[in-house]
């Protein structure tokens, strides 16, 4: 060939199936010579959809002298006709139907002789099976030419007049020195352009019409590639590439960008269907790159096949190979007798029985092959002939098969002296509770098989794949405390599960609710959009080993427990989570607020662990307060004052209170309204805003807690050990004590506020004090937080974040801004 630069593209029956595909596939083959007109293509056909099938059972109707062949033989010639009366000026029309009126007449005489001798020979179906590529090809050419032209496209190339095959015991071989000379006799020197190829058929050394057999235009385009000395295969299907694993089976299955040739035909040969390990021999024997893409989605880059692959990657797929059975050969007179395997395999080979798969144990006691299920008993009648001396004598003890098998195999040329990767496939398998049958890996390390239960398969299949990280990035959700914040949350998880995993590839999987007295566990995960009902009706109590064992499966990648509650014995369990690989988020202040050396051990814990944990909502719920300041420590700037209003509720409380409506009757209005706890003196003691300032202060390295500093309690001394009601009911009696506060701030042109303070010092404070008219805390908006920030590079204009800093949608919207804070830190979002 002295043309300079070829590229061959193979289209499937299923891009071809009526007069949309091909104009799909038209439209594709013109957007690629046009973004390089200097490149020949060579555009290889299978016939249009389910037709070769249907060529084939006139064979079958003509064996019976059916007169149904002449009918369904018409019906091709419509569905062709309308096919091609809708891609096709009239002039080009006619000539096309006449080919295949043409074509019709030679059918007709083929069933004729198959008739006559009752019977269709191989020949006789291969000439049948051939006449769809024959069709499809001239109908692709002559609706390219009409719409590129006749000097670009239109030539047609019947790869009967170039491909000479001999068949043999591995499949068809193609004389490659009687092909090229053929090619060269009909492809012109000086081509350009757009050649049309059928892809399927061929002829035998004797000129006789064959064709390649399964998988046969993937084949053909293969060998002209290597004939036109190609730059690059594409093979156009209906799915986007070659994937990890079966989507139906494994719904995270994600398209392998790049693999190799040696990855490509392991998968392919373990059940991946979008390319036969045989058609990829010619492109590999001439290092052709083979790309796999979709017709019906053409911007997906597809999967790259090459003899390296470009993204490196230890495993590249999951896969599995059904309907299989084990057959054991097993007996102590085997061990040390040569010559055992041979008499083995050469019955099974005398029989017809492929063997998939062979396991021997080192002491040579046992034999175990896997063949398929179809062929089981046959293997065991072959192989208990072979040894029938041996059974009779005690030698070998017997030959057993074990039916409905699976074989699951981990794929990847990463795994090539890399330590780990047996241990972590079967460890995966065993704490899915999936017992292994039989282990196999060749020298090469590029393939792990294991053979299971065929009821065990599907579950096998998705904890491997999750097991390797092959998934979207999964994140295994337990969550305790579904109540006013955590039931927010998870409906928010629930509205917005779809369109993380299409953006950032991100699975919430939520597979555990837990409160006080009950949990409800999912097996794959929690039906968010009914969790309510479905934890109301649980009655599997509450454990928190059950709830960690569950939520922290082996086979997911990663674990997060959410804490929603305000429980101190629940935040007591942080640490034993971190250090076990559990990461952490949460509204709750008690773990970081609390004694010292439990925050020290946290932090120890998660290193340990190599987790995380999150806890912006401890402050201000949605803010980002502990966020800009840890922003502000880790850029070098040096926090001098932290002055905050901390609390939503006491922010509300004196924000509403002017002094003409009782401070107790502004306590009840604001608890009725849901802005405080149910028992406001929670709120009204000053330790919430205590706990947020410690949490503060240890962002800044301060050994701070508890006790250590004032705290201005606004609860009279007389009403704090009360039951709630009767707090509420008593609280009148002192409103002119607060009255009288808030006279003499106003006086002095000030306003009462609940402020927590830190100085560069680390001296810290929480009291209800009076501020300027101009001071921002003076105008903060009903349950506004506000908190400023004074540093080196805000000295003279402190840094203020100023918002919102309660109620469930809030805090439960910051607590799910943590978990995808977390998702991003583990390589879960972009």
């Amino acid at each position: 060939m002295t043309s300079p630069h070829w590229k061959i593209h193979k289209f499937g029956g299923s891009s071809l199936a009526d007069a949309e595909c091909f104009k799909r596939v038209g439209r594709i083959v013109a957007d690629i010579y046009q973004a390089d007109p200097g490149v020949n293509l060579g555009i290889v056909v299978s016939a249009m959809g389910g037709t070769t099938d249907k060529l084939l059972r006139l064979a079958v109707l003509a064996e019976t002298d059916d007169a149904a062949a002449a009918t369904e033989l018409q019906g091709l010639g419509e569905r062709y006709t309308r096919c091609a009366r809708a891609l096709l000026a009239a002039d080009s029309l006619v000539a096309i139907l006449d080919a295949w009126s043409a074509d019709a007449e030679a059918i007709g005489d083929v069933l004729v002789q198959v008739s006559a001798a009752r019977t269709a020979s191989q020949q006789h179906r291969d000439v049948l099976a051939g006449y769809g590529e024959l069709w499809s090809t001239r109908l692709l050419a002559a609706y390219l030419a009409g719409q590129l032209g006749p000097r670009v496209a239109g030539h047609w190339i019947d790869a009967r007049e170039v491909l000479v095959i001999r068949h043999g015991d591995l499949g068809p071989l193609v004389l490659w020195g009687a092909a090229r000379k053929k090619l060269a006799q009909v492809l012109p020197a000086t081509f350009s352009g757009i050649s049309v190829i059928t892809g399927f058929i061929a002829s035998d050394e004797d000129g006789v019409q064959t064709t390649l057999g399964r998988n046969g235009s993937d084949h053909s385009a293969a060998i002209f590639a290597a004939l036109t000395k190609a730059s690059e295969l594409t093979i156009w299907t209906d799915v986007d590439g070659v994937l990890s694993g079966d989507p139906r089976r494994i719904p995270e299955a994600q398209i392998i960008s790049s693999l190799s040739y040696n990855e490509a035909m392991e998968l392919a040969y373990f059940g991946a269907k979008v390319i036969h390990p045989q058609t990829m021999g010619p492109a590999v024997a001439n290092n052709i790159p083979i790309l796999i893409r979709n017709t019906f989605a053409p911007e997906h880059p597809g999967s790259r096949i090459g003899a390296v692959a470009e993204d490196g990657g230890t495993i590249k797929g999951i896969t599995a190979i059904e309907g299989m059975a084990l057959v054991n050969l097993e007996g102590a007179g085997m061990i040390g007798v040569p010559g055992t395997a041979d008499r083995l395999f050469a019955a099974l080979k005398a029989a017809g029985v492929s063997v998939t798969l062979i396991s021997q144990a080192s002491s040579e006691h046992s034999i175990c092959i896997a063949v398929p299920q179809t062929l089981a008993a046959r293997a065991r009648q072959v192989v208990g002939d072979a040894f029938a001396d041996e059974l009779a004598s005690g030698q070998i003890q017997s030959v057993d098969v074990t039916d409905g098998q699976s074989i699951i195999a981990v794929v990847g040329d990463g795994m090539a002296g890399t330590p780990g990767v047996a241990a972590r496939f079967f460890g995966t398998l065993g704490r899915a509770g999936i017992n292994i049958r039989a282990i196999a890996q060749g020298s090469s390390e590029r393939n792990i098989s294991a053979v299971v239960d065929t009821a065990d398969a599907t579950r096998a299949l998705r904890a491997v794949h999750s097991g390797f990280y092959l998934s979207a990035k999964t994140l295994s959700i337990g969550l305790i405390g579904p109540g006013t914040v955590g039931g927010e949350l998870l409906d928010q998880i629930n509205s917005r599960r779809e369109w993380l995993r299409e953006r950032f590839n991100l699975d919430l999987r939520v597979r555990a609710i837990a409160r006080s007295s009950t949990m409800l566990l999912g097996d794959r995960q929690v039906d968010l959009a009914d969790w309510q009902s479905a934890i109301a009706a649980s009655k599997l109590p509450m454990d928190f080993t059950a709830f960690e064992r569950h939520v922290h499966a082996d086979h997911l990648p990663h674990t997060v427990i959410i804490d929603c509650t305000s429980s101190e014995d629940v935040a007591g369990r942080y640490a034993g989570w971190l250090r076990k690989g559990i990461h952490v988020v949460t509204p709750n202040k008690k773990a970081f607020s609390g004694k010292l050396d439990y925050y020290d051990e946290l932090r120890a814990s998660a290193r340990t662990g190599n987790t995380h944990f999150f806890y912006e909502t401890t402050v201000g719920a949605a803010l980002p307060i502990i966020s800009t300041l840890r922003k502000l420590v880790d850029t070098g700037d040096r926090v001098r004052s932290i002055r905050g209003i901390l609390s939503g509720t006491l922010a509300y409380l004196f924000n509403a209170y002017d002094g003409r409506t009782p401070f107790s009757e502004i306590v009840c209005q604001a608890r009725a309204s849901g802005y405080t706890e149910p028992d406001p003196r929670d709120d009204l003691s000053g330790m919430d805003v205590a706990r947020k300032l410690t949490i503060l202060a240890r962002e800044l390295g301060y050994r701070l807690e508890i006790g250590s500093f004032p705290v201005e309690n606004l609860i009279p001394e007389e009403l704090r050990d009360l039951q709630t009601d009767e707090f509420m009911a008593r609280l009148a009696d002192y409103d002119d004590a607060m009255d009288t506060r808030f006279r003499d701030a106003s006086s002095r042109g000030k306003n009462l506020r609940y402020v927590a303070e830190l100085d560069e010092q680390g001296g810290a404070s929480v009291a209800l004090k009076e501020v300027d008219g101009n001071d921002p805390f003076s105008h903060v908006r009903l349950t506004d937080n506000v908190v400023q920030f004074a540093s080196e590079r805000y000295s003279a204009n402190p840094l203020v974040i100023q918002g919102p800093g309660a109620g469930p949608a809030l805090t439960a919207g910051g607590v799910f801004g943590d978990l995808l804070s977390l998702a991003g830190y583990l390589g879960g979002a972009d």
